[in-house]
C-alpha cells in the first residue's frame, strides 16, 4: 500500500513528529511504501519526496503572505496535486497540518478520492488554540463552536490580533468550509481526547482510540547504564508555561535540599525558568541541562530517581511518559488528561493534583524515603507498556487502512 504521511514539520521537533517517523518505520518495515507531504526546512530528516515540499512558513512574522497562507496555502495545494500525480497514494494519513500548511488540503485529497486519516495529536480541531488551555487554567469556553472566546480573551500568544486570526480560521474551517467534515477518520490517542472530541460535536462514530506506541529502539534500552551519580528527579520536554515546571520547582524548593532536578528541554519559557531558579534559591539544586536527544537523553532518564511531568494542560499522550516507563522509571505525573489512563497511581507510578506543588512534593518525598515501593513501581513500569507495542499498534493501524482503501 502507497500511504502518505502529512505533516508541517519534518524534523524531530516533538512528540507528533517522533511518531510520524516511528510509524513511517513500522510500515515500511511491513512492506509498505511510505511518502511524505511537509514543510522544507534545514532541520529535515531525508526524504526522497522532498521535491513536492513546500516553502518554509515562518507564522511569527506578521505580513500579509503569512495571513494568506494561515488560511488558504496555494503552494500546498498545487505540490499536493502535483505528488499525487507523481505517486498515486493509496490513503493520506495527516497529522499536525493547521497554520503553516492549512486544511485545505483535505479538499485536494477528497477531489482525488484519497481515503483520509487524521491523528488527533492535539485539541486543534476544537480549540482555536490547540490546547484547551487559556489563562493558566484548562479552558473549555469554545464548545459549542464559541470561538469568540479566543479573541476575547486573547488566546493565542496573548495577542488580540494573532487571537482574532485564530477565531476567524477556527470559524471558517469548522463551521463555514468545514474541511474537516471529509476526514473519514480521527485517530485519538487517548480516551480523554476521544470524549472531549465527542463533547465538543465530533461524530463519535468518526472517532477510534489507538494509543500511540513506543519503538523497538526504546524497548531495547533497559540496560543503558548503571546508575552512578547522585539520585536525581527529572523533568524533560518542551519548556512552556502549560509544561507546570514553575510547579515542580516550587515543590522542589519544599523538600529541603533533599534530591537534585535536572531539566532537558528548550522552549519559550526556559529564561523564564533560569530566572526561578535564580529567585528561590535553587542553584544547587535545580540543573537546566538544554535539549536533549537520542540516547543521551536515554542515560539522563536511566540514572533519573524519577521522571516528572507535571502538566497543566490536559495532555494527551506524551511520548515522554511512554519512554520513562519503556526504562523502568518511576513517573510521577499530574492527574490531567490522558496521562491517568496510562498510570495507575501506586502501580506503576505515582499521580498527583494538577497545579498542587505540595501534593507534588509528597510524592517525590515517597520516592525518596521508601525503596521499597520505588522497586514496586519500577518493575511494574516496563511491564504497563506490553499494550503499547509497536506490532500491536501496527495490526491496529493496518486494519483501519484497509478498511477505509
Amino acid at each position: 500500500m502507497k500511504i502518505l504521511q502529512i505533516n508541517k514539520f519534518y524534523y524531530l521537533r516533538g512528540g507528533s513528529e517522533r511518531y510520524v517517523f516511528e510509524l513511517s518505520k513500522l510500515l515500511e518495515d511491513h512492506g509498505h511504501q511510505v511518502m511524505q507531504f511537509s514543510m522544507a526546512d534545514d532541520k529535515n530528516y531525508y526524504s526522497k519526496f522532498s521535491q513536492y515540499f513546500i516553502k518554509q512558513a515562518d507564522l511569527h512574522k506578521f505580513n500579509l503572505i503569512n495571513i494568506i497562507k494561515f488560511f488558504y496555502n496555494y503552494e500546498a495545494v498545487k505540490n499536493l496535486k502535483k505528488l499525487i500525480k507523481g505517486e498515486r497514494p493509496d490513503l493520506a494519513h495527516l497529522h499536525n497540518i493547521a497554520h503553516q500548511i492549512s486544511p485545505v488540503i483535505i479538499k485536494v485529497l477528497k477531489k482525488h478520492n484519497i481515503p483520509i486519516v487524521q491523528t488527533l495529536h492535539d485539541y486543534k480541531l476544537i480549540c482555536p488554540k490547540a490546547k484547551l488551555y487559556s489563562r493558566g487554567r484548562i479552558c473549555e469556553r469554545c464548545q459549542g463552536g464559541r470561538y469568540y472566546n479566543c479573541f476575547l480573551k486573547k488566546c493565542s500568544h496573548n495577542s488580540r490580533a494573532k487571537s482574532f486570526l485564530a477565531m476567524l480560521e477556527a470559524y471558517l474551517n469548522n463551521k463555514i468550509l468545514k474541511y474537516y467534515d471529509s476526514v473519514d477518520l480521527f485517530i485519538a490517542p487517548s480516551q480523554f481526547m476521544k470524549d472531549i472530541c465527542i463533547k465538543f460535536g465530533l461524530p463519535e462514530n468518526k472517532i477510534k482510540l489507538v494509543y500511540n506506541f513506543i519503538g523497538a529502539e526504546t524497548e531495547l534500552a533497559e540496560e543503558i547504564m548503571e546508575k552512578t551519580e547522585p539520585a536525581y528527579i527529572l523533568y524533560f520536554g518542551r519548556l512552556a508555561e502549560e509544561k507546570g515546571i514553575n510547579i515542580l520547582l516550587e515543590a522542589l524548593k519544599m523538600l529541603n535540599n533533599k534530591i537534585k532536578l535536572k531539566i532537558a528541554g528548550a522552549g519559550p519559557e526556559y529564561k523564564k525558568i533560569e530566572a526561578l531558579i535564580t529567585k528561590n534559591n535553587l542553584n544547587n539544586q535545580a540543573e537546566l541541562l538544554g535539549p536533549k536527544s537520542g540516547l543521551e537523553l536515554q542515560k539522563i532518564i536511566k540514572q533519573a530517581r524519577a521522571v516528572i511531568i507535571s502538566s497543566l494542560w490536559p495532555e494527551n499522550m506524551p511520548y515522554s511518559l511512554l519512554e520513562a516507563l519503556s526504562l523502568g522509571k518511576i513517573v510521577i505525573a499530574s492527574r490531567v488528561g490522558g496521562l491517568p489512563e496510562i498510570i495507575q497511581d501506586g502501580h506503576n507510578g505515582l499521580l498527583f493534583k494538577s497545579g498542587d506543588s505540595i501534593d507534588l512534593a509528597e510524592k517525590i518525598s515517597m520516592v525518596i524515603a521508601d525503596n521499597q515501593l520505588s522497586n514496586t513501581i519500577e518493575a511494574n513500569a516496563r511491564l504497563s507498556l506490553n499494550r503499547f507495542n509497536s506490532q500491536n499498534h501496527y495490526q491496529i493501524i493496518s486494519k483501519i487502512y484497509q478498511s477505509l482503501v
